[in-house]
């Protein structure tokens, strides 16, 4: 049973209310914060009506705020936001949609001046914003505003979306806007980018950046994006396949990232063929970081056009030049058993010979076979690049229990690279390191054809005997 001084709601009741009350004067003595919840409560205790003067009332407050937030600001701001957010869901919403709804698109219209007094983690703030959307669902629904009015209110929030606050807000309205409201927002947008002044600047123009007519085309060009962004989310919303790909240029279609994205909805769209020859024209390069993005999408596409065969050479393919062990996860899922296993055996010949010896040991502990990691860095010792730490220090980590040869070399390799390159801000990790090869030399057995920790050692200090900043760290 929970101690009677333990802090809990059924604890605190049996302090009476009279005691509660003079305790909450005391704690929230000197806390502005805490002194605005508790009159919000008063209000809203009093009527709903009162409450959503007092939100009313502190979000103009907040409106009229000049100042930076920064990171020691932050939370205490985010919870003030979320004070007021919730004070009009629950406190105004229960009782009155229609002055709910309206403090909410109040609340909204903070977000671009608030998020702009961020000095960091505006991300968090954003967040508010974002839930603050899924609210407007509930009470656009319980206040059923007319057509007209919910369409340029959704547009104008649209239209001010410059931090991605409002993503949300289409998907969320989707049910009340119906299609009608739908196809109106759509002609809305479109007629404001038909109008859109954004002109192409000159290069005398953006040599001087800080003219009127600079800072004015780039407001157009920001305005412009987040119109064409909020066509997308309606083309998704309508499920018109055709009207999302015609909000990117025909040179942009190419992008992997936009690829990938239309695809995806040529494939809800039953379209997956033409989705096929989207990701087949996409500009992918070897080394872009959305590749993989791009592979999981064709294979997706593959299976949606029931090749399967296809899709499972592809998977076999994306593994052979990775070696990522997800790929081959994938594949053996999809083999008869038995031929699974050859399959794996067939994989791990492929990685044991892969000419990138740190991304065949990635594989090898991906795939939790330390064992075989083991065995290839023995085999290949002299491949080890020290310098590689990033990958080295978690390999050894992982091999330290029970391949304490195959660790030791790891951290030997790390060790001579610090030494022998003069890396003086490695060498107190290179004395830990060398300190953990102490420890497992009397684990292993036999050191074959490399030094034991005594000769190595020896030859440390014989090579490397004036690097007078590692010694001092190794004593």
């Amino acid at each position: 049973m929970a101690s009677k001084t333990t802090l809990n709601a059924k604890n605190l009741e049996a302090l009476g209310t009279e005691r509660l009350a003079q305790l909450l004067i005391e704690v929230s003595n000197g806390n502005a914060a805490a002194k605005r919840k508790l009159r919000l409560e008063l209000a809203g205790a009093q009527s709903p009506k009162e409450a959503g003067r007092a939100i009313a009332k502190r979000l103009t407050s907040i409106a009229n705020a000049k100042s930076a937030i920064n990171w020691k600001k932050r939370k205490a701001f985010i919870d003030e936001l979320q004070t007021q957010r919730r004070g009009i869901v629950e406190q105004v919403g229960s009782s009155d949609p229609e002055q709910a709804l309206i403090l909410m698109w109040r609340f909204m219209g903070l977000a671009n001046p608030v998020i702009e007094r961020c000095q960091s983690g505006d991300d968090e703030v954003i967040e508010v914003f974002h839930e603050a959307c899924a609210d407007l669902g509930p009470l656009v629904a319980a206040a059923n505003p007319s057509a007209e009015m919910l369409i340029d209110t959704t547009f104008d929030a649209l239209c001010e979306n410059m931090y991605g606050q409002f993503d949300k807000l289409i998907s969320t309205l989707t049910p009340a806007l119906g299609a009608n409201g739908l196809e109106r927002l759509r002609q809305k947008l479109e007629a404001f980018l038909e109008t859109s002044n954004a002109t192409d600047l000159s290069t005398d123009v953006i040599l001087r950046q800080n003219t009127a007519e600079y800072m004015q085309s780039i407001a157009e060009r920001r305005k412009q994006r987040i119109a064409k962004s909020a066509l997308l989310e309606l083309a998704d919303a309508q499920g018109d396949v055709d009207a999302f790909i015609a909000q990117f240029e025909p040179w942009t279609r190419t992008l992997p990232e936009n690829a990938i994205l239309i695809a995806r909805q040529l494939v809800v769209a039953g379209r997956a063929a033409e989705a096929l020859d989207f990701l087949d024209a996409a500009d992918v390069d070897e080394d872009d970081w959305d590749r993989m993005d791009w592979q999981d999408a064709r294979i997706d596409v593959l299976e949606a056009m029931g090749c399967k065969d296809e899709a499972q050479a592809f998977r076999w393919a994306c593994f052979e030049r990775d070696l990522w062990a997800d790929y081959l996860r994938a594949y053996l899922r999809k083999l008869p058993d038995f031929d699974d296993i050859e399959a794996e055996d067939k994989a791990v010949e492929i990685a044991m010979a892969d000419p990138e010896l740190l991304a065949a040991l990635q594989f090898f502990l991906d795939w939790q076979s330390p064992d075989r990691a083991a065995e290839l860095l023995i085999n290949r010792h002299s491949e080890i690049d020290g310098n590689r730490f990033e990958y080295l220090t978690p390999a050894a980590d992982a091999l330290v229990e029970n391949q304490p040869l195959a660790a030791t070399l790891v951290l030997r390799a790390m060790i001579d690279f610090a030494v022998s390159k003069g890396r003086s801000k490695r060498y107190r990790h290179a004395a830990r390191h060398l300190a953990t090869c102490a420890e497992l030399a009397p684990r292993i057995e036999d050191f074959g054809a490399f030094e034991t920790h005594e000769t190595y050692v020896a030859r440390l200090k014989s090579q490397h005997g004036r690097k007078s900043g590692f010694w001092a760290y190794v004593g």
